[in-house]
């Protein structure tokens, strides 16, 4: 099983990959949030640019469609099957990882934090997609303890009153 066990119940890979593009959309939000702080990315954007960029039609719209997929993925992940769940989410994976780590090279230390730990969380997505075993325990028949069977609690020999 490849589910990480919570003290009381695994916890199901296609939630851990959700949850891990949920805070990696959180990050990317945040950190070009606060990119708006600085003089020189407000010059920039004054100029109608974005680092290399013209920003017009174009930059605009693919820059959405790059918001858009992981934010879709957050609910894809939930409801794809598993076999194309797990290519998909290593696919983006890998290519958002390397966007990411290309994008902060010569920035500003806290882009390049944002974009580390952005990078990070992208690794554990992949590393759960790669490992996700096709047979998992349903969180209702996982092993609980102290869960009541056959009016004993379980570990106990003395009767439940």
């Amino acid at each position: 099983m490849t589910s990480d066990t919570h003290p009381d119940r695994p916890i199901d890979t296609r939630l851990k990959i959700a949850a891990l593009w949920t805070a990696t959309m959180l990050i990317f939000a945040y950190v070009d949030l606060f990119s708006l702080y600085r003089p020189d990315v407000r010059a920039d954007l004054d100029a109608g640019k974005m680092f290399v960029f013209n920003i017009g039609q174009p930059f605009l719209f693919f820059t959405t469609l790059y918001i858009i997929i992981p934010a879709v993925m957050i609910y894809l992940t939930l409801v794809m099957p598993r076999r194309i769940n797990r290519i998909v989410n290593m696919v983006l994976a890998a290519l958002y990882g390397f966007t990411i780590v290309g994008g902060a090279i010569g920035e500003w230390n806290y882009y390049v934090l944002g974009s580390l730990v952005e990078a990070v969380l992208l690794v554990m997505l992949f590393r759960h997609a790669w490992s996700w075993s096709e047979v998992q325990m349903p969180a209702a028949e996982a092993p609980v303890t102290g869960a009541v069977q056959s009016g004993r609690v379980q570990g106990s020999e003395a009767p439940n009153a």
